[in-house]
C-alpha cells in the first residue's frame, strides 16, 4: 500500500469544509505547501476550497501553481474513459 504524501488533499465526496479544514491543519503542523487534487465532478469543489482558504480563513496563502490533466479510467463495461484532473498549489509564506 502506498503512502500518502502529508501535504496532499485529496477533494472527493466530502463537504467542502472537510477538505478546508484537513488544508488548515496541514499548514498548522508546518507545511509550507499544500497540493488540493480533484478529478472529474470533484474539480469544481477544489477551486471553492483553494478560494475559501486564500479569501476567508488564511489571508496569506497564495495559489503558487495550477496544474491541469486528464487520466484514463477503466469503464464498468471495458474498454477506458478519460476523466479530467487538477492539482492547485498553495504555499503559505
Amino acid at each position: 500500500m502506498a503512502e500518502m504524501d502529508d501535504n496532499v488533499v485529496y477533494i472527493g465526496k466530502k463537504g467542502i469544509m472537510n477538505y478546508v479544514m484537513a488544508a488548515i491543519t496541514q499548514m498548522n503542523k508546518g507545511e509550507k505547501e499544500i497540493h488540493l487534487k480533484a478529478r472529474g465532478r470533484s474539480i469544481s469543489k477544489a477551486v471553492d476550497v483553494a478560494q475559501l482558504l486564500k479569501n476567508r480563513f488564511e489571508s496569506d496563502v497564495k495559489i503558487k501553481d495550477v496544474e491541469i490533466g486528464t487520466d484514463e479510467v477503466e469503464a464498468d463495461e471495458g474498454g477506458t474513459i478519460n476523466v479530467s484532473t487538477v492539482d492547485i498549489k498553495l504555499v503559505k509564506p
